[in-house]
């Protein structure tokens, strides 16, 4: 019964992973397509280039053995202290009738906060009173971006520790 429950699980998590690496490597594809002229194209790139070769470990795990708790331990670290470090990253913006904006978070802004105001002084001063709010979604994306960034130096840290393969020598006739 435990190695029916063993090759289940493990079923599965191919499976997982083979969807995941799947839709990520395509979507960093996309991503790098439609983003070719966008304002921020180096971090379009960034991401979209990121995706795609996360994508590419998810669907070659043949290629590259990985262990699974160093990797796990990688990608969560690298996930929440991406995100986390991202939040320095601040951008603001003006507009409008005044508005005012503010958001912090890096590929993606993922918490802001605004305010509008007859002028611009007054738009940022409600603006800066204003308490900062998490947009989920932006969130969601910026972990994952981290974690794919964190699951990609995993890769880049085991190639490098691998030694060079030898060549056989060619056999005498």
């Amino acid at each position: 019964m435990d190695a029916t429950r063993q090759t289940m699980r493990g079923q599965a998590g191919a499976a997982v992973r083979g969807v995941l690496g799947a839709v990520s490597l395509v979507g960093g594809l996309t991503w790098i397509l439609l983003n070719l002229g966008a304002p921020r194209p180096v971090t379009d790139m960034i991401v979209g280039a990121v995706l795609a070769a996360g994508g590419l470990v998810l669907l070659m795990p043949h290629r590259v053995r990985l262990p699974a708790r160093a990797t796990a331990a990688a990608t969560i670290a690298a996930a929440l202290g991406g995100t986390l470090a991202g939040a320095i990253s601040e951008s603001t913006q003006l507009g409008g009738m005044w508005a005012y904006l503010a958001s912090r978070g890096w590929p993606f802004a993922w918490v802001s906060r605004a305010g509008l105001g007859g002028d611009a002084a007054t738009a940022r001063q409600v603006a800066e009173q204003s308490s900062w709010q998490v947009d989920a979604v932006n969130l969601a994306a910026d972990l994952y971006f981290w974690a794919f960034a964190g699951l990609i130096l995993v890769v880049a840290a085991r190639l490098a520790r691998r030694p060079a393969a030898v060549p056989e020598p060619a056999p005498q006739s």
